[in-house]
């Protein structure tokens, strides 16, 4: 047998600088060690997954951060809203002959009973709300026919139906009623939702369908495109597969396409927005280029409450899908910035609701919610900033409209249910109107008495007194569960099992 050789081992020296008897490889005691923490890129990784961790939350709002924080951004943003519309329809009013403070009050009348609304329905199991949505999806489509027969046509779309001396708008009830029909049909066909054929039907062939074909009858290409939004939010969450979503952004795209290239004034603003001259000479940008003059003169804290110049008739309809620009010209980069991050927070918070969800019903609901608020303000803000052409699109709780309001409190409410249901059953809101910094400080007082009482250490027991011989004996007669006249430190016997059988 042939025997493998072996490298020789040379003897090791030690190395210049080394103490005799030192380990090999060891350090100089002279030699700097290289600083000890977490490399660079461990540190940016570490950052992102906790700022991911503290966006998602952990599930359960324990002290009903997420619930406050929804509460407070949107009575935050719907009171800057009726502030915004006195200030932006007063001299249009005025001008017309009315009371400059009739829209104004229209709105505050909407608000209350949406806010009115929000606190019941915040109340409510949002599982009851289940019964609700066939009927709801079938009324909304009635109401959007309806709109085409004896709706009223203001500047080009027909959306909305008079109700006495008030008109309401059934696309925004139709926003809601979407987003609930698709959270129970899609619950009930989870386990369905890898063919794409029970994606297709009935959620986007006849449902949502059939309410896009009929708002863009009424020429509102503006709520068409938050439709699709919730309509593709309501899929996403219900996890369908990702291909589906590339083949419907490519039939989306060709369909928009095919509607501005039949349509001469959707072609006429696309040729505006990018600065080229309509056909006809018409110029229909000059609301959004007006916008941005109103944006630029308001500089750092804007020119007063009250005292835009862009709202004498310059910027028509100022107080509806362009009221950003005014709250950009008499508040300033600063009063725009307030109001970002005022839906910043608020979808921050649903973010961490609809995350925390673990029912199918409750995630679509509530993510469909989110896209629906959310984008139709990012819509809103790109317009009027000019990064997107001129469409129709309120900015959520701040536009006038009676509709979209009420609609859009509704739908807070529902998310203020989930967000209730993640608190602990001590720390929720019983009372109807019980709300605010109060009760939210009475919430924080709760907590911090459970913490405290959960923290302090156990008394010591009192010394034994004297016991009498009748007191002895009933101790020493007790069933041998009992822990009376058991020495403290003394374990308890486990109890026995009945059912157990022996061996």
């Amino acid at each position: 047998m042939v025997s493998t050789p072996t490298r020789p081992t040379a003897a090791r020296t030690p190395a210049a600088g080394s103490k005799p008897g030192s380990k090999p490889g060891s350090k100089p005691a002279g030699a700097a060690s290289p600083p000890a923490g977490p490399r660079p890129a461990d540190r940016v990784r570490g950052w992102y997954r906790g700022f991911w961790s503290a966006l998602e939350g952990t599930g359960k709002s324990r002290n009903g951060s997420t619930y406050y924080l929804i509460l407070g951004s949107t009575l935050a943003l719907t009171a800057i809203g009726i502030m915004m519309v006195l200030s932006a329809s007063s001299v249009e009013a005025i001008a017309a002959g009315e009371s400059p403070y009739s829209a104004a009050l229209k709105q505050g009348l909407f608000a209350a009973i949406g806010v009115f609304v929000m606190f019941v329905l915040s109340r409510v199991n949002v599982v009851w709300l289940k019964r609700l949505a066939w009927p709801a999806i079938v009324l909304a489509v009635i109401l959007l026919g309806l709109v085409l027969l004896i709706g009223r046509s203001t500047l080009g779309n027909q959306n909305w139906i008079d109700v006495g001396p008030f008109t309401f708008q059934p696309s925004e009830a139709a926003k809601l009623a979407l987003a609930l029909w698709m959270a129970t049909v899609l619950n009930r066909k989870a386990k369905l939702l890898d063919n794409w054929r029970h994606v297709l039907v009935p959620v986007v062939i006849p449902g949502a369908a059939a309410i896009l074909v009929l708002i863009l009858a009424g020429n509102d290409l503006g709520t068409a495109m938050i439709v699709m939004m919730i309509l593709a939010a309501g899929l996403f969450f219900a996890g369908v597969q990702l291909y589906l979503f590339g083949i419907a952004g490519a039939v989306l795209a060709a369909g928009t396409a095919f509607l501005a290239i039949t349509s001469p004034n959707r072609m006429c603003r696309i040729l505006s927005w990018t600065g080229q001259t309509c056909a006809d000479g018409s110029d229909l940008n000059y609301q959004s280029t007006n916008g941005l003059y109103g944006l630029a003169s308001g500089g750092w804290f804007g020119v007063g409450l009250g005292q835009s110049r862009q709202k004498y008739s310059w910027i028509p309809e100022a107080h509806n899908d362009f009221i950003f620009a005014i709250i950009g010209e008499e508040l300033g980069l600063i009063g725009t910035i307030v109001v970002l991050v005022l839906f910043a927070i608020l979808g921050t918070a649903m973010y961490r609701v609809v995350v925390a969800q673990q029912d199918l019903f409750h995630r679509v609901l509530a993510g469909a919610i989110m896209v629906w608020l959310l984008g139709q303000a990012t819509v809103n803000m790109a317009v009027v900033t000019g990064l997107l052409p001129v469409v129709g699109v309120p900015l959520p709780f701040i536009s006038y409209g009676g509709s979209a309001l009420l609609m859009s409190l509704c739908a807070v409410g529902v998310v203020l249910s989930l967000a209730r249901a993640q608190m602990e059953p001590n720390m929720q809101p019983k009372g109807l109107f019980k709300f605010g910094p109060a009760g939210f400080t009475k919430v924080l007082r709760k907590q911090a008495a459970a913490r405290s009482g959960t923290q302090r250490p156990a008394a010591a027991p009192p010394a034994p007194a004297a016991k009498s011989r009748a007191a002895r004996t009933a101790a020493g007669s007790s069933p041998a569960g009992s822990t009376a006249g058991r020495k403290p430190g003394a374990r308890t016997p486990a109890p026995k099992n009945p059912a157990r059988k022996r061996s």
